[in-house]
């Protein structure tokens, strides 16, 4: 009777213990779901405020071309945009948006309490957490700002770390320096790569450099070919597609990239490929 009972009380003990275990576990649970609730919550707070930040730029530079760069009228605007992006570092510290639009700020617009300073600080640091805006607008400031050596290996480590991250700015502004051999080997193929990415992306000035090498008669590089390339239905083989297209209509295609994207510059190169459609003698002359 005495045993019944002792394992009776085990079997009881050893149920608590499991129901007191099961019970931790579930607690624990729910305490790391709350966590990661939290912090949703405050990291979508802060891009409503980054939202409501860039809003009010938006607005600034829709007028700006129309009013003085110190107008008084401009200030509530700037204001606010400021302090949307101040709260939105206050609530989420590791937001790179805000922190990249601030830097912006305190460089590109007449705000009270503006520093270049301080906008330098927050673009860099903007750019080492891997924001490829501040990657793309770091590299782009130390390029053209300083005429020292090293600054120019900072400048092209940063636009290299956009590229990496496929930014249209960084990968027009990489093809430009590939294609000029500037700093770098001259690269003709690397050079149509990045514009093609970036016209891929809408980059209306990398589109235009891409078509006019192609009316140039540059080969469409193979790394470009592979990821284009097809199926024959009849041998099952695989064909690239873009090596036998007229370079012309390759050529017509990025003029009318750049065109749909505000590009004066696409709409007078269509202009021009309907002028060789009818003397096709000039274009023989720009691709010699």
């Amino acid at each position: 009777m005495f045993a019944a009972s002792a394992r009776r009380v085990a079997a009881a003990a050893a149920a608590a213990n499991s129901s007191s275990s099961s019970s931790g576990r579930a607690s624990q649970i729910a305490s790391a779901l709350n966590h990661q609730r939290w912090i949703h919550d405050r990291n979508k707070k802060a891009m409503e405020l980054v939202v409501k930040g860039w809003s009010a730029l938006q607005e600034v530079d829709r007028v700006i071309d129309f009013a003085d760069r110190n107008d008084k009228r401009l200030i509530p605007l700037l204001r606010g945009a400021k302090e949307n992006f101040e709260l939105a570092l206050e609530i989420d510290n590791m937001n790179t948006h805000a922190r990249c639009w601030l830097a912006k700020m305190h460089f590109k617009y007449h705000v009270p309490g503006a520093c270049k300073a301080v906008g330098a600080a927050l673009l860099v640091e903007a750019a080492n957490m891997g924001d490829p805006e501040a990657q793309y607008e770091l590299g782009c400031r130390l390029r053209i700002e300083n005429d020292h050596v090293q600054s120019d290996q900072q400048a092209f480590h940063y636009i290299e770390k956009a590229v990496d991250q496929l930014h249209p700015g960084a990968l027009y502004l990489l093809g430009a320096v590939y294609l000029t051999g500037d700093c770098v080997k001259r690269d003709i193929a690397s050079a149509m790569w990045c514009f093609h990415r970036a016209s891929e992306k809408g980059h209306a000035g990398a589109a235009v450099a891409y078509g006019s090498l192609l009316l140039k008669g540059a080969e469409v590089p193979e790394v470009i070919t592979r990821f284009n390339s097809g199926k024959s239905p009849s041998t099952g083989k695989v064909r690239k597609k873009d090596m036998q297209q007229d370079p012309l209509k390759l050529a017509k295609d990025q003029f009318q990239i750049a065109a749909e994207g505000g590009c004066d510059l696409g709409l007078r190169w269509l202009k021009r490929l309907e002028d060789y459609d009818k003397h096709p003698e000039e274009l023989k002359q720009i691709q010699q």
